[in-house]
Formats: C-alpha cells, structure tokens, sequence
C-alpha cells in the first residue's frame, strides 16, 4: 500500500474510506485524461498519451479490472469532427495505450439536452452495464467537473486528475483529487505501482 496524504499529491479523503471497496471497474475520459487534450481533434498523428496511462491501464489490465472510455465529442454535432475521424482517434489511442474496453462516445452539442453527454449520466450507466457491473461500483477518473458530475449523477464515484484546463472551483467540488493517474489509482486500490 502506498502512502496516502503526501503533500503536493492532491486532496485525500481518508484511506480506509477508499480502500475498504476499491472499485469494480474503472471509467476513463479520454481527451485530458489518457491523452492531452487537442480540441476537436480528428487526427490520429495528434494522439499523445499523457504520462503514465500506459502504466495505469497496463496495471488495470494486470490486476483484472475493467476498464472503459466515456467521451463527449461535441465536434460531430458542431460539424467538425465525422464519426470516422472519432473512430480512428479512438483506434490510436488504443494502439498507444493498448486495449480500453468498451469506448462510449456522447456526439451531441451542450445544447442537445441528451442523456449521454456529460454531465448526464447515460455513458457512465451503459459503461457499467457494459462491463457487467453496478454503476455504484465503478469510478470515473477524469480532468474537469463534467467527468465528476456525471458519476455523481449515475451513482459512481470519481476521481479528479486536473489539466490546465480545469477550473479552481471543478478541483474545490471534487470529492477527491490526485495529481495523476498513479496517485489516483493509489488512492483506489492496495499494492498499485508507484
């Protein structure tokens, strides 16, 4: 078990309260969470993962948990992205990082008023479904307060990797911060890699 509380490694909430159930399965967002962020990207050769999810997936992998992507690409309802051009970002990023699991991609704009987008909680549910288990024993790790509220919304619970591009009051919200995807995969689970 790796020490929990270190300074400069995100908000913790107490250990046994994490530990005592690590989850079922993990829901990863993609754009700032696996890979850095380029906005609207529909261009494989632009793919470039963020540092450590090849070892975080690989690790998840190892240990049997499953795993999923839960992703808003609003560029396809804003006429900028084709599903293709999702797709084969989505294939890359698997050639990168090696098998995701299931990958849900919510395509509608804010305005839409879907079910799937984030903050709404359709693709954390279809995810859970998915892989066979309770949306309340899956956790979504991702980099804004969208990733948080929509597990929130669906019963899971969720960790925090804030980017540059998360605001203040989304890291004050989150129930549980980490710096990265190691400090959030120790604070879920005993005996992860440093």
């Amino acid at each position: 078990m790796f020490p929990l509380g270190q300074p400069g490694q995100g908000r913790r909430v107490p250990a046994v309260e994490i530990m005592s159930s690590p989850p079922c399965a993990v829901l990863f967002d993609r754009d700032g969470t696996l890979v850095h962020d380029v906005p609207y990207n529909g261009d494989p050769a632009q793919v470039r993962p963020v540092d450590g999810a090849a070892q975080a997936l690989a690790w998840l992998r190892q240990a049997g948990i499953p795993t999923a992507v839960v992703s808003n690409q609003s560029g396809g309802a804003r006429g900028l992205l084709t599903r293709a051009q999702v797709d084969a970002v989505n294939a890359r990023v698997t050639e990168l990082l090696g098998p995701l699991g299931p990958v849900f991609v919510c395509e509608h704009d804010s305005r839409d008023g879907c079910a799937c987008r984030k903050p709404a909680p359709g693709m954390v549910l279809q995810a859970a479904q998915a892989l066979g288990v309770r949306p309340q024993d899956c956790v979504v790790i991702g980099d804004i307060g969208s990733d948080v509220e929509a597990a929130r919304a669906a019963g899971a619970r969720s960790v925090l990797v804030p980017t540059a591009r998360t605001r203040p009051e989304e890291v004050a919200a989150a129930p549980v911060v980490a710096d990265d995807l190691a400090g959030a995969l120790r604070l879920l689970f005993a005996g992860t890699p440093a």
